[in-house]
């Protein structure tokens, strides 16, 4: 009897471990403690009023919104969907600024994303024909430390830290069609790349 009571409470001491939740040492856009990079306002949950979505890790709306002006578009002709991992712009603030974290766990690098950013674009646009034309553009970027800026030449170095490992333009006005790996860092592609 002993010997089973024992049993007993330490499978309670074990199912009260797990049942109780460790403490967080991150806030949570649910907090209501994280804000705008620019402004007093917090950040919540859902799409925002010019389409980003901090907890999922995206935005989707109009080209001209994606810098959140004070003047939000309502229309334009190009619609941009950008989806980003979590070193690149995370969803929770471990070191205590009240901003999201950048560049991998707690934030540590200086404010310096990392990881990978992709943007898919789609609009219309008239040609020299007046007539209205319809493409489609997509990207992937990663940190490499600047490693594919080194040389000069390198026409997949972008912003000084980082490369475009794959591109996809379809315009069939303008004589796009699809994927053109020639100018990119090789090997290319959405396989290739580990940082």
């Amino acid at each position: 009897m002993k010997k089973h009571f024992r049993s007993l409470i330490f499978a309670t001491l074990v199912a009260l471990a797990f049942a109780i939740p460790a403490p967080a040492s991150c806030a949570k856009i649910q907090s209501g403690t994280i804000f705008y990079p620019s402004s007093n306002d917090t950040i919540s949950t859902g799409f925002d009023k010019w389409g980003y979505n901090y907890q999922a890790h995206m935005f989707n709306g109009l080209y001209e919104n994606v810098s959140r002006p004070v003047d939000l578009a309502t229309e334009g002709d190009v619609n941009l969907q950008m989806k980003w991992s979590d070193d690149w712009l995370s969803n929770l603030d471990c070191n205590g600024d009240h901003k999201l974290d950048r560049g991998g766990p707690d934030g540590a690098t200086a404010n310096i994303s990392k990881g990978w950013l992709t943007n898919h674009e789609e609009g219309d646009y008239k040609g020299t024909d007046n007539e209205l034309h319809h493409y489609t553009y997509f990207v992937k970027i990663v940190h490499d430390d600047g490693a594919a800026c080194a040389d000069a030449d390198n026409p997949s170095c972008i912003w000084g830290l980082y490369t475009i490992i794959e591109e996809v333009y379809n315009d069939p006005y303008r004589g796009g069609h699809g994927i053109d790996r020639s100018p990119l860092r090789n090997p290319a592609g959405l396989g290739f790349y580990t940082n």
